[in-house]
């Protein structure tokens, strides 16, 4: 049996007596896509971030490739190579994507000067492994459609040596053409053996771009399905009615 990259056992975690995750259990393998589902409230994009150290659990064990570990905050998180690409994408719009990929540690010269020709070369050698059809290396990224700016920042993420990737509703407002270009980029990771939490609320999405969905309803865990098991009504009867395929409600 392959060590799973992530395990994340009973998870809890409350604010103001309200338990936003309760005892919550999920775990994701190497190349392998795990969708995050359920209502807004249901838990899951708290559950991530006690992952990705924006938040602090009050109890349960992670296990990153085997090890027990501990993520008290952001940093915790990347330097057990976990990256996270929110929805907005936290792109720098005035800069372009060399920029944008070197952002806070960018290349320097032995002079000590930003070097822009290292940064350019090495976001062409990324782009060309992820999106070989993105051309817009000088342009700002405020010029660049939804699925290119999506590509930057997943790019980001892989050359700072991802493992594990939080994606927080990828193809949100994005059109189908787009779409599909993220669908590409996902697949690309999968073959390099990254890991990917998506949370989405998009049922097509998860049944396209997922091999399993975890569904959470009320901070709980409704349960864990194999994708290809499952309709589109499994799903919808998880997160509405918080029951699994097959049980009566």
């Amino acid at each position: 049996m392959t060590t799973p990259l992530v395990e994340m056992n009973d998870i809890c975690i409350s604010f103001g007596g309200v338990h936003a995750v309760d005892h919550v259990s999920v775990d994701l393998m190497p190349g392998e896509v795990v969708g995050l589902l359920g209502h807004n409230g249901a838990g899951k994009s708290t559950l991530i971030k006690i992952l990705s150290g924006a938040y602090q659990k009050d109890s349960g064990d992670i296990t990153i490739n085997g090890k027990k570990v501990e993520i008290n905050n952001p940093r915790d998180a990347r330097a057990l190579n976990i990256e996270t690409i929110y929805q907005t994408l936290a792109l720098a719009d005035n800069l372009d994507a060399a920029s944008n990929l070197f952002l806070g540690r960018e290349l320097v010269t032995a002079f000590g000067f930003v070097d822009e020709d290292a940064m350019e070369a090495e976001t062409r050698k990324i782009m060309a492994r992820l999106n070989p059809n993105f051309q817009k290396f000088s342009e700002p990224v405020s010029a660049l459609s939804g699925g290119q700016r999506q590509s930057v920042a997943i790019a980001r993420a892989v050359y700072f040596d991802a493992k594990i990737l939080i994606m927080d509703e990828p193809t949100a407002a994005l059109g189908p053409h787009e779409t599909q270009m993220v669908s590409e980029l996902i697949q690309q990771l999968k073959a390099e053996g990254i890991g990917i939490f998506l949370i989405s609320h998009d049922i097509h999405d998860v049944m396209e771009l997922c091999d399993r969905a975890s569904v959470m309803k009320n901070g709980k865990l409704v349960g864990t399905v194999d994708v290809k098991d499952v309709t589109d009504d499994d799903l919808l009867g998880m997160i509405i009615l918080g029951k699994q395929p097959g049980q009566a409600a």
